[in-house]
């Protein structure tokens, strides 16, 4: 009887790490040069399913951006975590405020279309989708750590994935 070997794919991350990855930020906006005397600040928004940015100017904005994604990335985080689809707001004193949405989940869309493409690449690796994960299941190894290149390598997945309980 041959076994069969299986992975999970799932879109999620780990919140403590966003946590620490937004503190790191919120220490080096206060101890850079261009950020001193402004009124400019970073925080989760009010159910931490998203960031809210506060600045002075689309510069201070976009430089909160790149340090919490440079963040994000020392602490393995996926950038596509941050949806940053949301158009900046202009408020009353030349201030701009922009709200960035986390990515967390797979709807059944991004599961067929996961399972589609893995099933063009590797007609023997069975899929399953199990709520928002997807199990993947081969009798080789080779295959499935195929799969999980093939994944990463897909521009057009636009959502983080996980890969978990490899047997």
């Amino acid at each position: 009887m041959a076994k069969d070997f299986s992975f999970d794919i799932e879109s999620d991350f780990d919140m403590m790490e966003m946590t620490n990855a937004l503190d790191q930020t919120k220490r080096e906006i206060a101890q850079r040069y261009d950020f001193k005397g402004t009124n400019s600040s970073i925080e989760f928004d009010d159910d931490k399913k998203g960031l809210v940015l506060l600045g002075d100017s689309d510069y201070k904005v976009d430089a909160m951006i790149d340090i919490i994604e440079s963040k994000m990335v020392k602490r393995n985080l996926s950038l596509k975590i941050l949806d940053k689809s949301s158009p900046k707001e202009y408020a009353s004193g030349d201030r701009v405020r922009q709200k960035i949405a986390f990515k967390k989940g797979m709807d059944s869309e991004y599961a067929k279309k996961i399972s589609k493409a893995i099933r063009d690449q590797y007609p023997k690796v069975k899929t399953q989708i199990q709520g928002d994960t997807i199990r993947v299941s081969s009798g080789s190894k080779d295959d499935l750590q195929g799969v999980m290149q093939l994944l990463r390598s897909q521009e057009s997945i636009d959502i983080p994935l996980q890969f978990t309980n490899y047997r």
